[in-house]
C-alpha cells in the first residue's frame, strides 16, 4: 500500500516537471520565432535602403558613401551574396562607383 501511495505521490510531481518543460520549450519557440522575425525585419530595411539608392542605375558620390555605410549593416543582417558583393565593391571603389557592380546590385534588388 505504501509503495502504491509512493507512486502515486510521484505522478503529480512527474507531470508537473513535464508540464515545465514544454512550457519552457513553447517559450523558447516564442522566442525564436520573435526574435527571426526582428532579424527578417532588419534585413528587409537594410536591404529597402540599398535598392532605394541604385533603382535609378544611377549612383551619385553621396549615394555611394551611403552605400558604403551599408556594408556593415547588410553582412549583420545576413543579406546574401547577389547583394553584398556587389555593394563591397561599390564601396571599395574610388570616387565612381563600377557601373557593372551598380547593374548587378539592381538585378539582385528587382529579384
Amino acid at each position: 500500500m505504501k509503495r502504491r501511495l509512493i507512486a502515486l505521490s510521484v505522478v503529480p510531481a512527474l507531470l508537473l516537471l513535464v508540464g515545465c518543460g514544454e512550457v519552457e520549450q513553447a517559450a523558447k519557440d516564442a522566442a525564436g520565432s520573435a526574435a527571426s522575425g526582428v532579424a527578417n525585419a532588419a534585413a528587409e530595411q537594410v536591404k529597402g535602403q540599398i535598392c532605394k539608392l541604385v533603382e535609378d542605375g544611377l549612383v551619385s558620390l553621396e549615394d555611394k558613401n551611403v552605400l558604403t555605410g551599408l556594408v556593415s549593416a547588410a553582412d549583420t543582417a545576413g543579406l546574401p551574396d547577389n547583394i553584398t558583393k556587389p555593394l563591397k565593391e561599390i564601396a571599395q571603389a574610388g570616387d565612381q562607383a563600377p557601373e557593372a557592380s551598380v547593374v548587378e546590385l539592381k538585378k539582385a534588388c528587382e529579384a
